[in-house]
């Protein structure tokens, strides 16, 4: 570790001794000059050009230590009356580094202080006999210039950096962006699966059932059962091909075919799937014929939901009738879709395991802003209501809100 530190600290080790270096020089040569009027360069004013140097060693680890020693000295040949534009340049840089390395308020304070000081060692200079008169004004710019350049340089940097690090920001929000999408995709895209599979498999079973017992005394209600799992199959298979087809793309980046997504024109071969000698499902639609459209995602919302209903209804009651209604009610922005499925119980003695068939209708009709409520109807049974939004212009998806139930809620124990 130390051996990496030393070489990590060398450079910049190597870059004061040379800018020290260099600074030097030419103060040295400035002192040693016969300038008219200029004191000579005795062994005082080389020791105090010693100390200078010395204090000019530390401009990058103690500015405002280096500025003192440097600013002392030079104080020191202006009293002592040493004339040279070059013998401030060992405060000018440590004042530089002064503002580099501090703030704003601090460069105030110094280049107050050292413009109070340069002014006030250029008068007293002037009144000694013999000395040359360095003019105040000029000497009080002297210790503001290094600031000032230090100030514009600190600000530049910390303006980079700003910008810098609202970039890394920025990035971090698209990256984060970028895999919520991905999360309320995957989502989506297990929402359709369940209620494709759910409901296909449950009709399938509902149907296979009602042909298994009836195939030797009543063939043709067996044949009629057969052909409705069939369709059922087909129907299932044309859902996941058009689910499956928005992840795929063909080899020129254009999206994959797409079959149109189901809505409530086909809720009647929806019911005439799940219905059977077993259950008879009523479809009731109350909304005005003439009516304006809906948007297709509150009509896709609308079928989802009711699959996912009858599903329940097919695999976790005894129920021998359901009815399904729809209406509309309200005009232009606030209009709203119900959806109503209802069966008349009573629940079977052996629900299956918990599943996500009631979350998933939530989150379906939170995704367009709409609500859910389920729970026992009060004449015996299971209602699920939801109201759907329909607006005025088109709808896009909101951020699901999850909502929870316990496991042992009335009306839900048992529901998927």
């Amino acid at each position: 570790m130390l051996k990496r530190y030393g070489r990590g600290r060398r450079a910049p080790v190597m870059r004061d001794v040379a800018l020290s270096a260099a600074v030097g020089c030419f103060t040295a040569a400035d002192l040693g000059a016969d300038v008219p009027g200029s004191g000579d360069a005795d062994a005082f004013s080389r020791l105090v050009f010693g100390l200078v140097i010395a204090g000019l060693l530390a401009h990058r680890a103690a500015p405002l230590a280096s500025a003192a020693v440097t600013g002392a000295g030079s104080l020191t040949w202006t009293l002592y009356g040493h004339i040279g534009e070059l013998l401030n340049l060992p405060v000018m840089v440590s004042l530089y580094f002064v503002a580099l390395s501090g703030t704003r308020r601090r460069s105030v304070r110094v280049g107050a202080v050292a413009a109070l000081l340069s002014a006030g060692a250029a008068v007293l200079a002037g009144r000694e006999d013999g000395n040359a008169v360095p003019s105040p004004v000029l000497e009080m710019l002297v210790p503001l210039v290094p600031l000032l350049l230090g100030e514009a340089v600190r600000g530049r940097r910390e303006l980079t950096a700003h910008y810098a690090d609202r970039a890394r920001r920025a990035e971090r929000e698209r990256e984060r962006e970028a895999a919520r999408r991905v999360r309320e995709e995957r989502m989506r895209i297990a929402r359709d699966v369940h209620d494709i599979v759910a409901h296909t498999v449950s009709a399938m079973t509902v149907q296979a059932t009602v042909a298994l017992d009836a195939l030797e005394r009543r063939p043709e209600i067996a044949r009629g059962a057969l052909l409705q799992v069939r369709a059922s199959g087909r129907e299932a298979v044309r859902e996941l091909r058009a689910t499956v087809a928005v992840l795929r793309e063909s080899d020129d980046g254009a999206a994959g075919p797409d079959a149109p997504a189901p809505g409530l024109a086909q809720l009647p071969e929806l019911i005439d799937r799940v219905a059977g000698d077993r259950l008879r499902v009523a479809l009731r639609d109350d909304r005005q014929p003439d009516g304006p459209p809906l948007p297709p995602v509150v009509e896709l919302a609308a079928y989802r939901i009711v699959q996912e209903a009858l599903t329940n209804v097919v695999r976790h009651s005894a129920a021998r009738s359901a009815g399904v209604r729809i209406g509309r009610r309200g005009h232009g922005g606030a209009a709203e879709l119900t959806v109503e499925v209802v069966d008349e119980g009573p629940p079977r003695s052996a629900p299956g395991a918990p599943g996500f068939g009631l979350l998933g209708m939530r989150e379906r009709a939170a995704t367009i802003g709409g609500t859910l409520t389920c729970g026992p109807a009060p004449g015996g049974g299971f209602r699920v209501t939801a109201v759907l939004p329909v607006p005025a212009q088109p709808l896009e998806p909101v951020q699901p809100v999850e909502e929870h139930s316990g496991p042992g809620s009335p009306g839900e124990r048992g529901r998927r």
